[in-house]
């Protein structure tokens, strides 16, 4: 514990230093959430981005949300709070792969979530969120989608509008690893429970459960739901933000050590090490920032 605050306490001075804010993902360790000046989903970090007045933005997160802050606030200097913290469903599509599919499907528009890099976003039409994807979709004039690259989310999405979705191949394995057994398995475990799981499980999951939602919609679910207990399906670090908000409500992962490898790569003693050395700058370069913001601005037009 000693340690901890005393990264705090340095993190504390760094930043007054370096005239920094620290952003965290809601998929962040508990501490480093604690340390953020704002936490939250993609979407709200994004717009958060946008209007963040500062020499310095720290970004625990991934790469992807680090890239998309560089994007939108060229003004800062943004830092990764981990070196190599990637996301593997953003891998799962590349340059080549997408001109090809735009090849195949000459007449869809390409809505490219979040998770993407920012070469992919560059080369889309419009970018979507897990919490904005369905009104995203609804909004393309195009009759036909190529949703790119989670075909979970991008199927979820299909069943709530009335338009030819064409799914490419990608997933998060964290989500896709979350199966009917388990979810049945924690209903019998807390059979008063409402189950939540996020848009990029599979199918048959989201069929199981009471709702599919980001995680900035499922923080205001539980908020204004009257019931006491709630299983949760998606990454762990999630359940700190639930239950800081809800301390008289219980909220179960669905999944043991249901974790984001790549989200808990940073710690404080990374944050401390990153803003000491102003090092994990990331860049975007202009031709291909220009075209990503872009695809960006068009989701953040929408209230």
């Amino acid at each position: 514990m000693d340690n901890l605050k005393q990264a705090r306490e340095k993190i504390a001075k760094l930043k007054e230093e370096l005239q920094a804010v620290i952003v965290a993902h809601n998929y962040q360790r508990p501490e480093v959430q604690d340390v953020a000046d704002f936490t939250g989903d993609s979407l709200e970090l994004a717009r958060k981005c946008v209007g963040i007045e500062a020499e310095v933005i720290v970004f625990c997160g991934v790469r992807f949300m680090a890239e998309t802050a560089a994007i939108l606030n060229p003004a800062s200097t943004v830092l990764l709070s981990y070196p190599d913290a990637g996301c593997p469903l953003a891998d799962t599509i590349d340059i080549g792969s997408l001109r090809q599919w735009k090849h195949r499907y000459p007449d869809a528009a390409v809505v490219a979530y979040i998770n993407t890099t920012a070469a992919i976003k560059a080369e889309s039409d419009i970018c979507c969120t897990s919490a904005n994807g369905v009104e995203i979709v609804n909004m393309v004039p195009n009759g036909e989608i190529l949703f790119v690259p989670d075909r979970n989310l991008g199927h979820y999405v299909s069943t709530k509008v009335g338009k030819k979705i064409v799914l490419y191949h990608g997933f998060c394995y964290v989500h896709d690893s979350v199966t009917v057994e388990q979810v049945m398995l924690a209903r019998q475990r807390y059979p008063q429970a409402k189950v939540l799981v996020h848009p990029e499980c599979r199918p048959e999951v989201i069929n199981l459960a009471d709702a599919a939602l980001s995680t900035s919609q499922m923080l205001r679910y539980t908020r204004e739901s009257s019931c006491k207990i709630f299983l949760i399906g998606t990454e762990e670090g999630m359940l700190y933000p639930l239950r800081k908000q809800n301390p008289e409500k219980e909220f179960h992962s669905i999944v043991k050590n249901f974790i984001c490898t790549d989200m808990k790569k940073t710690t404080l003693e990374t944050i401390v090490e990153v803003m000491q050395a102003r090092g994990n700058v990331v860049t975007v370069p202009e031709e291909i920032s220009v075209k990503a913001k872009q695809a960006i601005d068009k989701m953040l037009a929408i209230p």
